[in-house]
């Protein structure tokens, strides 16, 4: 079973690095080969910045093993509101309504095992695929124009002194910033413990629901389902290490990420040589290839709502 506990000091050393994404428009040019999520180098950042973090994630992860071995968790009761803000310098970044509406469905599905792939599960993962039982629903478009032609992940989006736009009442609502991020960048997710100031996702307006198939192979909305799962405090299946822990105990430790449609089965090399999940959406799968969450993912992203957790104004 996976270690589900990190000190605070293993967390410092852990998340040493800093990376500060500067404006890069080369990347707006083409489709993006393979997926780029920034989630985790964000959070190094935001460690690095502030030590306390660490120990506030520790804590998290502390509460979440305990609500997890109480078994009290909330279930099928949890409706988000969703805020999105679109940050639009060109007409194809300012997306429409019905775009947007189209990530919110995926959501809804993906996250209620309601999606046409979640079938296609295979038998040996059938026992702990999960109906993570957590809805969404739009509550706000917020938009605004730019001259930026590309945003970076130091959260400059989120900030109106920076040309962006604050989170609304983050809370009790999930913000959305849909924008050009620029440097290879799908997207990418604050964590729970991180300042409110900054807390949210940001998805790459060209992957921001359902997209159409210019922008295949991450046109259908998966971008968004894989980072608010990192909202929810998910980690990426492979730990960002090679055989890394991803803090879940029925995912299979994974040697390291895996991109496009990996062949099944396809086996880690770490100890036990597990056929790996990567059908999971915590992995770096193209979006047609990613389709379904696991028992523990789905406990312990329930634990962050109940009474006491991090994002407990959203729950029950």
């Amino acid at each position: 079973m996976k270690n589900v506990l990190i000190t605070a000091f293993a967390a410092l050393v852990l998340f040493s690095c800093q990376n500060e994404s500067t404006e890069s428009s080369d990347s707006n040019v083409s489709a993006i080969a393979h997926r780029g999520c920034a989630s985790q180098e964000v959070l190094e950042a935001q460690l690095k910045a502030d030590p306390t973090l660490a120990i506030r994630m520790n804590e998290i992860d502390a509460f979440t093993e305990k609500a997890i071995l109480s078994g009290k968790l909330v279930n099928g009761k949890v409706q988000i509101p969703v805020v999105v803000n679109v940050l639009y310098r060109t007409t194809a970044e300012n997306i429409s309504n019905a775009q947007i509406q189209t990530q919110i469905d995926v959501l809804n599905k993906d996250f209620n095992a309601l999606n046409s792939d979640f079938n296609s599960v295979p038998a040996l993962f059938s026992g702990v695929k999960a109906n993570v039982g957590i809805s969404f629903v739009l509550d706000q478009v917020i938009r605004k124009s730019t001259t930026k032609t590309s945003w970076g992940t130091n959260d400059a989006m989120k900030k109106v002194a920076q040309g962006g736009l604050a989170p609304t009442t983050p809370t009790t609502k999930l913000n959305l910033w849909a924008c050009t991020i620029g440097g290879g960048i799908l997207g990418y997710a604050q964590f729970p413990g991180g300042a409110s100031a900054t807390d949210g996702v940001v998805i790459d307006s060209k992957y921001f629901g359902l997209s159409g198939a210019a922008n295949a192979p991450f046109n259908l909305g998966r971008t968004g389902t894989h980072e608010v799962g990192h909202w929810m405090n998910l980690r990426h299946i492979w730990g960002d290490a090679t055989c890394g822990s991803d803090l879940v105990s029925d995912t299979p430790t994974h040697n390291e990420e895996n991109y496009g449609v990996p062949a099944y089965p396809h086996y880690s090399t770490c100890s036990g040589t597990p056929v790996e999940m990567t059908m999971n959406y915590m992995d770096y799968v193209d979006d047609n290839a990613m389709y379904m969450f696991s028992n523990g993912q789905k406990n312990r992203m329930a634990a962050i709502f109940v009474t006491g957790g991090s994002r407990a104004a959203f729950g029950i």
